[in-house]
């Protein structure tokens, strides 16, 4: 029996989380999690799986879990709690933004393993988060599908023989759209993805392709790779997750329907193969898949995503930092889609990089970029 440990369970990926352990009750014990404002899905989860401890946003809500025979902790130091629970075999962490970072390193100190959801932990902090990983023998599963592709690809490989790493992408809801055209896209129109189903701020990554260029940044930590072996290329269908190249000339791909319960289940499970209920892939059906070049003009934020990488230091932070800010003011209604361009694009090219900062330096940066008042 593997107890789990989940961070953000009632979000989109934490959900998901929740079926695979629903699934095998013989397998996995849901110990503890946390949500944010979400208390009637944390009183559902509590009934369902009667975990040991849970986090909550602020001490208001804890005091409406008190009814229940469960520690409830809040705040940033509820987090904390969670991750490193003394129970905890693994930790999925589904949280949104940087302020996952802090949990999972936590986690990694108290030798728990990671099933990461978390972009931004690797984005901000890659180099930190996987030193830590091997001081302390913790395993980082990675539970985005296009890194879970990866991985599985490279499953007993020899990591030297690597050509290249080839992330699809599916181009998200305004892949067909010039940029001319994206100047009148509404919110309604970005959070309407034609593949997967996901919560808001990952959709419209997914439209910029943001999301595209964290997986980027995430891959180099991740598979310990130069950004020049990283290559990312448009595929409509999201049925090939990601691809190897060797220096054989052979690739291997992995492929699925898109359901982020497969990635979720592989992570939980490894190195083993447990048996899931869910669509099948049917080749025959699918009939034809489709790939194109990525165009990097036309896809700025992975362009972004692809130069702070290369400049290294605080600039990932900074890219991160603004982006968390704009997606939430479109999502607010106060800035236009291709406004989130142009304010990353200003702030990076203004950014004054500290090169090898250490996790407070990180923190503060972060911090710094999110407070801030922005001007379009």
């Amino acid at each position: 029996m593997k107890k789990i440990g989940i961070l953000g369970a009632s979000g989109s990926v934490g959900m998901q989380g929740l079926d695979i352990i629903r699934q095998h009750t013989d397998q996995y014990q849901l110990v503890s999690f946390s949500v944010g404002r979400n208390i009637e899905q944390a009183k559902e989860i509590i009934k369902e799986f009667s975990p040991k401890i849970v986090s909550v946003q602020n001490a208001a809500d804890a005091e409406k879990l008190t009814e229940f025979d469960v520690e409830v902790v809040d705040g940033d130091e509820g987090l904390l709690a969670v991750a490193g629970y003394k129970e905890n075999d693994m930790l999925l962490n589904s949280i949104l933004g940087s302020v996952g970072l802090r949990p999972t390193l936590h986690a990694i100190e108290q030798g728990i393993d990671i099933a990461l959801a978390n972009k931004e932990t690797l984005v901000v902090a890659g180099e930190l988060v996987m030193q830590k990983a091997k001081e302390h023998g913790v395993n980082i599963l990675p539970v985005d599908s296009e890194h879970s592709a990866i991985y599985q690809c490279l499953n007993g490989e020899d990591p030297q023989t690597i050509e290249k790493i080839i992330i699809t992408a599916s181009g998200g809801s305004f892949r067909d759209l010039s940029r001319a055209e994206l100047e009148e896209v509404t919110l309604e129109d970005a959070l309407n993805h034609p593949n997967w189903s996901m919560g808001q701020k990952i959709t419209i990554d997914s439209a910029t392709m943001m999301n595209k260029g964290l997986e980027v940044i995430e891959a180099k930590w991740l598979f310990d790779l130069p950004v020049e072996k990283i290559e990312t290329i448009l595929h409509r269908e999201s049925v090939i997750h990601s691809m190897v190249e060797f220096n054989d000339t052979s690739v291997i791909a992995q492929l699925g329907t898109p359901d982020m319960r497969m990635p979720i289940l592989y992570a939980f499970s490894y190195p083993e193969r447990l048996p899931r209920e869910g669509e099948r892939l049917n080749l025959a059906k699918l009939g034809t898949m489709h790939f194109k070049e990525m165009d990097l003009e036309r896809f700025k934020c992975l362009k972004f995503a692809y130069d702070a990488i290369k400049i290294g230091g605080t600039m990932p932070v900074v890219m991160n930092a603004v982006n968390e800010v704009a997606v939430a003011k479109f999502l607010n209604g106060e800035i236009s889609f291709l406004d989130i361009e142009r304010l990353i694009e200003r702030e990076m090219r203004n950014h004054d990089v500290i090169q090898n900062p250490d996790l407070e330096t990180i923190l503060k940066v972060d911090a710094d970029y999110k407070s801030r008042q922005y001007e379009v």
